[in-house]
């Protein structure tokens, strides 16, 4: 590892954030500037992809501006340029690998190419400057439902991952049938706190005996019947008592699972990330059965389990240090699997 203090430039633009940070040794933030495009989505009901990536576009430039501003850095002081490059929606991605091979280019610095599910992981390591692997970290957001076991930085075994829906994105199809609007996860969770988690009885979907992977197409099929049900039957229906619910059985199963998985590897730390560890009633409930289970439970600030370039920069660290350094060829990967490196260059 290199005696001089590291800062590294990095860029998320997957979905639906515009987002730089400067970030110094992996650890320390010294900046991190997020544009969310939500209020232009609303309106469709989820991301429109063409308009995320012109309003990438329309951004980039100034976030870029903003983060050297806010950290009081000049692009001198920058030791290499991050960028995600999968998984995520392709259009939008290539504005900010675009602009990062620009600079990286212009520069004469490394380009780092991070995996956006990996950057997850990393925001907790940027709070919790004590948390080293190993450890099993549930990664759960609107594209992604992980259980993975992370032996080392950039080492990674996936133990479970959805087999249908997404974790988020089935917050996001309750909610629209709730009439609720999107993004679902917030306002599912908001309405949730008002509501009896026990009113009605959804599945809980554990699949095969030991199976550590996810499926949410049975919930949400189910929640789905039961307001045609009432509808039908003229039953009231109360949205607080369907959302709290509906969290409370979703809640169970990812919770089960990682309590699950940090026994078969014989672990004490377990990481929650991803947007939908932003959820109140999965933070909640995961407190308690860590406390039961005596097990150490990490989890990010709100605004590090959404999109971000802080924790791109933070992955973007390790991956510098093990001599990553891809050429000016790298694309976008769409689909892009956890782990998985698929870029030419050095590393």
């Amino acid at each position: 590892m290199e005696n001089k203090d590291v800062i590294i430039m990095s860029i998320e633009s997957s979905c639906d954030e515009t987002s730089c940070a400067l970030v110094k040794n992996g650890r320390e933030v010294l900046s991190n500037i997020i544009y969310s495009q939500i209020d232009i989505h609303k309106k469709f009901g989820g991301v429109v992809p063409e308009i995320a990536s012109r309003n990438h576009l329309e951004k980039i430039s100034q976030v870029i501006d903003e983060a050297l501003e806010g950290a009081d850095l000049t692009f001198n002081d920058v030791r290499a340029i991050a960028t995600t490059y999968g998984p995520g929606l392709v259009g939008a991605l290539l504005v900010g690998m675009s602009n990062a091979k620009a600079l990286a280019y212009s520069l004469g610095v490394k380009l780092i190419p991070v995996n956006h599910i990996e950057g997850h992981i990393y925001a907790n390591f940027i709070e919790h400057k004590e948390l080293e692997p190993p450890f099993v970290c549930l990664i759960v957001s609107g594209g992604h439902s992980h259980l993975v076991y992370m032996s080392d930085y950039g080492k990674y075994e996936i133990l479970g991952k959805t087999r249908d829906d997404a974790v988020g994105e089935a917050f996001d199809k309750v909610a629209r049938t709730l009439g609720l609007g999107y993004p679902g996860g917030p306002k599912i969770d908001a309405l949730a706190k008002s509501g009896n988690p026990n009113a009605i009885e959804f599945p809980r979907v554990y699949l095969e005996k030991d199976s550590l992977d996810f499926s949410f197409s049975g919930i949400k099929s189910s929640v789905l019947n039961y307001i045609n049900s009432c509808k039908m039957k003229n039953i009231e229906i109360v949205n607080e008592d369907v959302a709290a619910s509906f969290q409370q059985a979703v809640v169970e199963v990812l919770s089960v699972k990682l309590i699950r998985a940090a026994k078969l590897k014989k672990v004490k730390n377990i990481v929650l990330a991803g947007g939908v560890a932003a959820n109140s009633g999965l933070r909640n409930y995961l407190i308690s059965l860590s406390k039961e289970n005596d097990l150490k439970l990490y989890f990010p600030s709100i605004e590090l389990c959404t999109d971000n370039a802080a924790m791109i920069g933070s992955a973007a660290y390790y991956e510098y240090i093990s001599g990553a350094d891809a050429d000016l060829n790298l694309n976008a990967v769409p689909n892009l699997k956890l782990g998985e490196k698929r870029y030419a260059g050095s590393k």
